[in-house]
């Protein structure tokens, strides 16, 4: 993308969120605010078993419920075939899947799994009629443990479920619906010529992204059979489609109308919700909304995945890694789609690795399908990874980060995938981090303190984005985007707009468009919103500019060529008193002049990789387990910072929500696969009681593509969080955690086995 070199005014400023006041004033419309004439509310039945065949169902006691009207199963909903497809982002789920997701046919595939839908004047009437829905189950065997439901002997969940490998297509079915692999070197050649090896076995859990804002969607189906949906939904585009093919349905019948988003992390990807509604609307001839409750969210909205990993690393006493080695099981929930290739993407993505290989495994279970909770795979993958490179350092006498930093991959080397990395900083973040205070300055003095470093990858997404831009009278830029806002991304768009036309931030205004009134966006996530839609928005302002230069030369009486623009001035080369202003142009376009409306779809961009690296002290109680974290660094490049408040929110926020992975948060079922924390009580996320104020350093290594050498940093602050703190408590207690989450129980259990070793080796 060709830049201009001008100086910046508003990029790279601390300027205030554009739609904050609208949100803490309660002026900004979420899902659930929106407000219809004769708006039906719908409640799902879901199954009380985690894996049961359906038998019957029968709706027709509910119906005579006064005020109930209409009820929908599986059966008023097409089975999407298995070719169909529709793009979604790091985790995608194909179309046949997702209509067996959104609604249960023949089985229930996890605990909460819908099997009916109720629409009734009150939301209490909806729910009372679904106690008069009967169902018939006949409950099957339940799998929970990916590493059990490998086996040949599981309980199957599909039967038409076949393993996709290197070798073609298994012959019969399955619970692993997929087996990666990727290879460089000579793998064997390499742990022969290694000084130290290290292999060790890590896993997690299942965890939810947590957002504030419960899932919640209406639609009214119009007498014309014209349909309007208002999700809450990180991509307006994505989710019309998916509507679209699970109601075999033309997609040009759907107007989606974006709301605010209270949180998403990951979530509010698949439209679930939404053909319910639609299904019921065209029943009733009336608008419908489903709004979940909060256990809803946490039993049967899409959570992140569970894995379980082994890593094996080598490496020489000069300190170079000689052979890297991963077998990663991901689980997937019901419905096969685990964040598996992102996973092993991910791990030794930030190490050069001569010799190297990676196995990945997509695995269902009985437990909720998986989403692409932030930074999907990636977190765990790098938390097995950067704890083994840990123990690598020392088994050398190395210094940890003086280890990271020999074997650092820099611009131009291969990824795990073999595809060559474009301009990257992780060695200048790790030369940074060398030198700060956080890594140089000793510990304050207490007992059973550690300090910790991990490093973090994402790679980073790019696919389309677009917008366009109108001018009114007054010099008011109006900017429409295709892509939904998650703060702060109205802001950051603002700015690049803003910046590039040389205009006050408060002349912009940004929008967003719905499907019917802007082109295609894919949708926000990956880390890619403001790399991808910055770069459509420059574009649009420079095709504005273009627009205006030719308007200015016509009334200047000069050629187009002649025509310079700054600081909101169209003025003849070397002739500044011949001008006229943006301001001029933009009156004379309603007054008789032709319409000035500029329009922006990013190019294909090359991938922004993100690397971070984040120091970390902590304070073990002995007596307890209990891990208190002291102080918290976290470093980041993102290329350019539009704007660094928004920048240092998004770090903080990363770290504080990784916290809470690494060391509370955890989805517990039971042996039949019932959720038992269902609650936010329960399910236990950081305040701001658990966490310190988190530091935050800014490196700049411009990305080659994208606004301004801008990267994304929405995700890549997850990644080395529960790595670091892992290895802090290594320093301060003495032994090694491999399970997340660290809770003080594990931590204690830990800390025992430690000192009966002991006991038992002086005996």
């Amino acid at each position: 993308m060709v830049q201009t070199v001008q100086k910046h005014t508003v990029i790279g400023q601390r300027v205030p969120d554009v739609d904050g006041l609208a949100k803490v004033t309660g002026q900004a419309q979420y899902a659930a605010d929106v407000k219809l004439p004769g708006l039906l509310h719908a409640r799902l039945l879901r199954s009380p078993y985690a894996h049961a065949k359906i038998k019957r169902i029968d709706g027709s006691r509910a119906l005579q419920l006064p005020g109930v009207k209409a009820i929908v199963t599986g059966a008023d909903f097409p089975q999407a075939s298995r070719t169909a497809q529709v793009p979604m982002g790091e985790v995608e789920i194909g179309m046949y899947y997702m209509s067996k997701l959104m609604m249960a046919r023949d089985k229930a595939l996890f605990h909460g799994h819908p099997v009916a839908a109720v629409a009734a004047i009150t939301p209490e009437l909806a729910e009372q009629a679904l106690d008069l829905i009967e169902v018939d189950y006949e409950p099957l065997p339940v799998v929970l443990d990916p590493l059990e439901a490998m086996k040949p002997e599981a309980p199957l969940l599909h039967e038409d479920v076949f393993t996709q490998g290197l070798a073609g297509r298994s012959e019969r079915p399955s619970n692993l619906a997929l087996h990666m692999q990727l290879d460089r070197g000579d793998i064997e050649a390499g742990f022969k010529t290694a000084d130290a090896i290290v292999e060790h076995t890590f896993a997690s859990q299942v965890i939810n992204p947590g957002y504030i804002e419960p899932d919640a969607d209406t639609a009214m189906v119009y007498p014309d059979g014209k349909i309007d949906i208002w999700p809450n939904t990180r991509g307006i585009f994505f989710h019309r489609n998916q509507v679209a093919v699970l109601l075999e349905i033309d997609p040009g019948r759907i107007r989606v109308n974006p709301t605010e988003l209270g949180g998403a992390f990951g979530g509010k990807m698949y439209a679930l919700l939404s053909p319910i509604c639609v299904r019921l609307s065209e029943k009733t001839g009336r608008p419908v909304r489903i709004t979940l409750d909060r256990d809803e969210v946490l039993r049967a909205t899409p959570p992140g995945t569970q894995a379980v990993i082994s890593i094996k690393i080598g490496a020489r006493k000069d300190g170079r890694i000689t052979a890297m080695q991963g077998h990663m099981v991901y689980d997937a929930g019901a419905l096969p789609g685990s964040a598996v290739s992102a996973g092993v993407l991910s791990g030794f993505a930030p190490y050069k690795a001569p010799n190297m290989k990676i196995e990945g495994f997509d695995v269902v279970t009985n437990k909720p399908r998986v989403g692409s909770v932030r930074a999907p795979g990636a977190p765990v993958s790098c938390f097995a990874t950067e704890c083994v490179i840990d123990e690598v350092a020392e088994a050398i006498g190395m210094d940890p980060l003086e280890f990271r930093l020999k074997n650092a991959v820099e611009t131009g080397d291969p990824q795990p995938n073999n595809i060559s990395f474009t301009k990257i900083g992780l060695k200048e973040l790790i030369g940074h981090a060398l030198k700060h205070p956080a890594w140089t300055t000793p510990l304050p003095e207490g007992k059973n303190r550690g300090r910790g470093v991990a490093v973090g990858f994402w790679r980073g997404g790019a696919n389309t984005s677009s917008c366009h831009i109108t001018v009114t009278g007054d010099g008011t830029v109006h900017l429409t985007v295709g892509t939904v806002d998650m703060t702060p991304a109205r802001t950051g768009f603002a700015q690049i707009c803003a910046d590039t036309l040389q205009l006050p931030l408060e002349k912009v205004r940004v929008k967003m468009g719905d499907t019917d009134t802007v082109a295609h966006s894919d949708n926000t996530g990956g880390s890619r919103t403001t790399y991808t839609m910055g770069t459509a928005i420059y574009l649009a302002s420079h095709e504005l500019i273009q627009q205006m230069k030719q308007r200015a030369s016509q009334r200047l009486g000069v050629a187009p060529e002649h025509i310079e623009y700054s600081n909101g001035v169209f003025h003849v080369s070397d002739i500044q008193d011949k001008s006229i202003s943006f301001k001029e142009i933009a009156l004379l376009s309603v007054r008789g002049g032709s319409t000035l409306l500029a329009r922006g779809t990013n190019p294909a961009l090359k991938a922004a990789p993100a690397f971070c690296l984040h120091i970390v002290d902590v304070e073990v109680d002995p007596e307890t387990g209990k891990v208190t974290i002291l102080k918290y660094t976290a470093c980041e490049d993102v290329g350019r910072a539009i704007n660094p408040t928004m920048v240092e929110g998004q770090m903080q926020g990363a770290a504080v929500q990784a916290s809470g992975w690494a060391l509370t948060e955890e989805m517990m079922f039971d042996q039949q696969g019932v959720l038992r924390n269902p609650t936010l009580l329960d399910y236990r996320m950081p305040t701001a009681l658990d966490v310190p104020m988190i530091a935050t350093e800014i490196v700049e290594v411009p990305a080659e593509d994208g606004p301004f050498g801008a990267r994304g940093v929405g995700e890549v602050g997850v990644v080395p969080v529960a790595a670091a703190i892992s290895n802090a408590i290594y320093r301060a207690a003495g032994v090694r955690l491999r399970t997340l989450p660290m809770n003080p129980e594990r931590v204690l259990a830990a800390i025992k086995a430690k000192e009966a070793a002991k006991k038992e080796s002086k005996r």
